[in-house]
């Protein structure tokens, strides 16, 4: 039996699969994210012993990154803020290694395939993944495909609506201070509050804020990309009570011009959790190698 291979590329942990599906999962670990050289040669000391049951594999990465094909850095982690990973060759190490086909795409379009193929977004041609933690980045299919086109889509880096009065927090964003991340992303509710995003409280008026700020993302995105359903992961969206109130500031916000069955009626089953639950993104790697191998 051919198996698939997955790494969900992040900030802090490579997360690396061997399988054919949720349900069928060879191997599994965890490798810490320190140097380029090290993280990449635990990477490929986890696969080598598979390598000739290896069918493809996919690799679902932390970015920006370079998708173009026909780009000298393709497969490529570009201008990220993480030190000591800028331009760093992501693909080529893995490539040489196992002399097998890969994919290589976003770690929010990695989910979002996985979404698809077999969570909350199942058979839904045109939805978007959102994950919101330590960053906020977001992955969209159009027709059932990742978009891509100049670059990727960076979600997390639009600018929303700030009322200083009310909010007087200036962002944690390296490059734009008060974006979508850096004014709702989990550093920054902790810095505005004092206290980590899973420690607050329920009644707390953080999660006002935090919903206000997030539906205005997806009323943004709501109006440019018409996805069928949003799916919202990551650490910040594992507080349930979160999900109404995102609902009714989104239904609020759009006040009846988007006026569709999705919005009007089914607005539970519109803005959703993951179906994969924390494990979106590398059952996303493994889902990309899936594509590819079909």
């Amino acid at each position: 039996m051919k198996l698939l291979g997955g790494i969900e590329a992040g900030g802090t942990k490579f997360n690396c699969i061997v399988g054919t599906d949720p349900e069928h999962i060879e191997a599994e670990t965890r490798i810490p994210t320190t140097t380029p050289r090290e993280t990449l040669e635990k990477v490929i000391d986890f696969f080598l012993p598979f390598s000739q049951s290896l069918k493809t594999l996919g690799i679902a990465s932390f970015g920006p990154v370079d998708l173009h094909t026909d780009s000298g850095t393709y497969g490529y982690i570009t201008s990220t803020p993480k030190d000591g990973w800028r331009n760093t060759d992501l693909l080529g190490p893995i490539q040489n290694a196992l002399h097998i086909p890969i994919a290589f795409d976003t770690d929010v379009n990695g989910a979002a395939v996985g979404e698809y193929r077999w969570g909350a977004g199942r058979n839904i041609e045109n939805m978007i993944y959102l994950t919101i933690g330590t960053g906020i980045g977001g992955g969209a299919l159009v027709s059932g495909k990742p978009q891509h086109g100049m670059l990727h889509t960076e979600m997390g880096h639009i600018f929303l609506p700030h009322n200083w009065e009310k909010d007087p927090f200036k962002g944690t964003c390296f490059y734009h201070g008060d974006c979508f991340e850096g004014i709702a992303c989990g550093p920054a509710m902790q810095q505005r509050w004092g206290i980590p995003a899973e420690e607050v409280p329920p009644d707390h008026a953080a999660w006002i804020l935090e919903a206000h700020y997030i539906a205005l993302a997806l009323h943004a995105y709501v109006c440019v990309l018409s996805p069928e359903r949003i799916i919202l992961g990551g650490g910040v969206m594992q507080q349930s009570h979160l999900f109404p109130l995102i609902r009714s500031e989104l239904k609020s916000s759009l006040n009846g011009y988007i006026n569709t069955k999705e919005i009007i009626e089914g607005i539970d089953r519109y803005v959703v959790p993951p179906g994969l639950g924390n494990r979106a993104g590398v059952l996303g790697a493994l889902a990309l190698a899936d594509r590819l191998a079909s």
